[in-house]
């Protein structure tokens, strides 16, 4: 379990301001970022386009007629399955079509609104992964009001981008951001300050407001390069070496919509 803030930095926190360098959307959970210009959030709401869908390694029990979160050990996904990584996809909104590739090659190609295309889907990974399915890997569809997230309230996900520098240090690499996963890389705080917003509000200009719900606790997914595939590094235990835990990042929930893009400044609202 997240410990509990030990404020270090809550002075700091009535003046931080947090700019946005980066946005990143995940459609299928365990498989590749896709980059945004500019994301439209809507209170309430999940992160758009994010975590749509999952790849079911073996029976999992999901009912989406009844959604209820399930762990990530029940689907594809990087902590166990660090082959993903390897893939490049991308998810058209537009016509449902994912497209899979590997390297310079597309490897699979199929429309997720339709039978046929999550079949050419689930066919790819049988051949892609065929040691580590525990069942008949099933494409999964997020029902309204649901995402495949690892945290029941993972709404929207920042990483601080001085923390990622210091865990630079901590494992003596460089460390690729897109390892955390996240919505919105940010900058403006010292490493690990993020942790100290949680029970806050951030706000742009605009009107967007997030309210910080919770630290991230990470998983050995972290310690997968998310080019080459391999399991490089050992994240999670370098800061709990370091740090007494191992959280980097934050979750926050949308309670006031708007656009966020990049250099867009975030500040903890009054």
């Amino acid at each position: 379990m997240s410990r509990a803030p030990d404020f270090r930095y809550r002075g700091l926190m009535t003046n931080a301001a947090l700019t946005v360098t980066a946005l990143h959307r995940y459609p299928v959970k365990g498989l590749s970022p896709e980059p945004l210009d500019v994301a439209s959030l809507a209170a309430g709401a999940y992160f758009p386009g994010d975590r749509l869908f999952a790849v079911e390694n073996g029976p999992s029990g999901f009912d989406p007629a009844a959604p209820a979160h399930q762990p990530k050990i029940k689907y594809l996904m990087l902590m166990r399955n660090e082959a993903l990584a390897r893939l490049s996809t991308v998810y058209d909104d537009a016509t449902g079509v994912l497209a899979i590739r590997e390297g310079d090659r597309e490897v699979a190609s199929g429309d997720l609104a339709t039978p046929e295309g999550r079949l050419a889907i689930e066919a790819f990974f049988r051949r892609f992964v065929p040691k580590e399915l525990r069942g008949p890997p099933k494409v999964l569809a997020a029902p309204e009001g649901y995402r495949f997230t690892d945290s029941r309230g993972g709404f929207v996900s920042l990483i601080n981008l001085a923390s990622v520098a210091a865990v630079d240090d901590m494992v003596g690499a460089a460390v690729n951001p897109l390892r955390f996963r996240g919505n919105l890389h940010v900058t403006g705080l010292p490493a690990f300050a993020e942790l100290d917003l949680v029970g806050t509000e951030l706000a742009t200009e605009t009107g967007l407001r997030l309210k910080v719900t919770k630290r991230i606790v990470r998983c050995a997914a972290t310690n997968v390069d998310p080019v080459t595939g391999e399991r490089d590094l050992a994240i999670p235990e370098a800061l709990q070496r370091n740090l007494g835990h191992a959280d980097c990042g934050i979750y926050a929930e949308v309670v006031a919509g708007g656009e966020v893009r990049a250099g867009d400044v975030l500040r903890v609202a009054g």
